[in-house]
């Protein structure tokens, strides 16, 4: 045996030193558990049977109260054993961990990590082993051979073979590294025993950590955050770029602030079309939308009568209030875009047309509509006071922001907390099945896409106070691309059902943060539109490979 092997714990010399430990501790935890049978254990298992009296539809709420009444006196009593013991086991318990934190790591988990290194180093010399006697078979093997094909069909056997090692290599890598986190886990196992699963803060970061380490894997890592970490590293070099070409530093306080407002109104419209795309799908009217959502809104909240027509009527609503011209503003913005999403979800949800063509169409309608009707011009600026009054800033904070974190905590809630969420991820994923299991797929796309019109109006809504108005059929051009590529660098993947809140509005931000430096930098608008579409590129790329692996 040589040095190394003999550092190598066996299984029988790993169980001698962990069972002092167990010993110490179960002999506390027998005690603790004497003291809990009429106490904790008794008021567990009798409020269990209380709330089971309370949820119990098959009997009379009088028969239900009347159960309770009687299992009260026997609850007060237990609760009394458990507050006249809680000092006691409280000591237990320190003295156990007291223990544990003393003995634990030095006399048994480090011993096995130890041996987990030399069990590594042991295996890789097995496995180089196992190769160079593989090597020295297939050269022996194929210089006793003259046929073309035998040679192939022995190449053929020899990376079979090598192929068959590495995975035995691979297995007992796994076992290895199995031993130490159960080794680690034990510890926690413990502790969890004594303190009937409730951790310290510090306990539950340490196993998080601990088995955030013992589940990584490097390929899945860079499939899931290689464009995450291209494009923080892309935005440090601009950092550092910035201040050296244009003399301006790029991280400022002020432009942090000018790109949250500017994601902001943006976000809204992530926001809408991921919830198509989790039912893999898309929408290529988002941009018109905000055309048309931006004219709209623009003409109701129009400072002074517009000069524009709209289908040769000139619209005057200087008598009304202000804050009723921004309320009808929001609600026309939010039925305009709505109608046509549920013209775009009906076809889809009905005919089985793929979003790409009934969005496509609304593009077009959409665009043909607002240009003729209002014969493609600007309609100018809105009432300078309205946007101090929907979006103020607060001592220099643009409160816009705080629009687009509600949306996002709403928008949350729906896909997470309700059953409209959980529907909308079972239908994307597979709507066979989730039509099978009873859910009305028609139901949850025309939701989809009403949820989406919402979003979009209101979004425009947003814009048209953030750009003091301006609306014209022509703005919002392109921005559907940079909605849908936010959501896919965020993870909302296109094969449906899988993607959350949190990646769209990563997305977002990379995509604002991206520009708005590109922009200060001085790189071409035509340029960025490149950058764009090579994000766009990995981001799929990446969500293909991440599918093709789970297949």
């Amino acid at each position: 045996m040589t040095t190394d092997n003999a550092k190598i714990l066996t299984a029988d010399q790993e169980m001698a030193l962990r069972k002092p430990i167990d010993d110490y501790v179960g002999g506390i935890q027998e005690k603790i558990n004497a003291l809990r049978a009429d106490g904790t254990d008794k008021v567990v298992s009798l409020q269990n049977r209380i709330d089971s009296y309370k949820r119990d539809k098959s009997r009379s709420k009088a028969e239900n109260k009347a159960a309770i009444a009687k299992l009260q006196p026997e609850l007060t009593k237990a609760k009394k054993v458990e507050s006249a013991n809680k000092d006691e086991i409280s000591k237990l318990i320190s003295d156990a961990e007291n223990y544990i934190k003393e003995h634990f790591d030095k006399e048994y988990y480090a011993p096995v990590c130890e041996s987990a290194k030399y069990e590594k180093v042991a295996a890789k010399n097995v496995y180089d082993a196992k190769l160079a006697e593989l090597k020295k078979e297939h050269e022996a093997a194929v210089s006793k051979l003259s046929d073309h094909q035998e040679i192939k069909d022995e190449k053929y056997v020899y990376k079979n073979r090598q192929f068959d090692a590495k995975m035995e290599y691979q297995k007992t890598l796994q076992e290895i590294k199995d031993r130490r986190h159960n080794a680690f886990a034990h510890k926690y196992h413990l502790i969890d025993m004594l303190r009937m699963s409730k951790f310290t803060f510090g306990q539950k970061m340490t196993q998080k950590w601990e088995n955030y380490k013992y589940t990584f894997n490097r390929r899945t890592f860079l499939l899931q955050n290689g464009l995450y970490i291209a494009i923080i590293l892309i935005f440090i070099a601009l950092c550092v770029i910035t201040p050296v070409v244009k003399g301006t530093q790029l991280l400022t306080y002020t432009n942090v602030l000018n790109i949250l407002q500017q994601a902001s109104p943006r976000m809204f419209l992530a926001l809408g079309v991921a919830g198509l795309i989790l039912l893999a799908g898309t929408d290529l009217s988002i941009g018109r939308m905000v055309g048309m959502g931006m004219t709209t809104a623009t003409i109701i909240m129009h400072q002074g009568i517009n000069t524009g027509s709209v289908f040769g009527h000139i619209f005057d609503f200087t008598a009304w209030p202000i804050p009723a011209r921004m309320v009808f503003a929001l609600v026309m913005c939010i039925v305009l875009c709505t109608c046509f999403t549920c013209l775009a979800g009906f076809f889809t949800a009905k005919f089985k047309m793929h979003p790409f063509i009934s969005t496509m169409a609304n593009m077009l309608m959409i665009f043909g509509l607002t240009t003729y009707a209002t014969k493609g011009v600007s309609f100018g600026a809105i009432e300078p006071t309205i946007p101090s009054m929907i979006i103020p800033k607060i001592n220099g904070f643009p409160t816009i922001i705080l629009w687009a974190v509600a949306a996002v905590a709403i928008v949350w809630f729906i896909w997470n907390k309700t059953t409209f969420g959980k529907n909308l991820y079972a239908v994307g994923g597979n709507p066979e099945a989730a039509a099978v299991s009873g859910i009305s797929v028609f139901a949850v796309t025309i939701g989809a896409f009403i949820l989406a019109g919402i979003l979009y109006g209101f979004g425009s809504w947003l814009e048209c106070a953030r750009m003091v108005g301006s609306g014209s059929a022509a703005y919002g051009q392109g921005w559907e691309t940079d909605a849908i590529a936010a959501c896919v660098v965020g993870g909302v993947s296109f094969t449906g059902g899988i993607g959350k809140i949190s990646g769209v509005v990563v997305g977002v931000l990379i995509f604002t943060a991206l520009t708005y430096s590109l922009t200060i930098l001085g790189i071409d608008t035509n340029l960025q539109f490149v950058f764009s579409g090579i994000i766009i590129l990995v981001a799929v790329m990446l969500d293909c490979l991440k599918y093709v692996q789970k297949k």
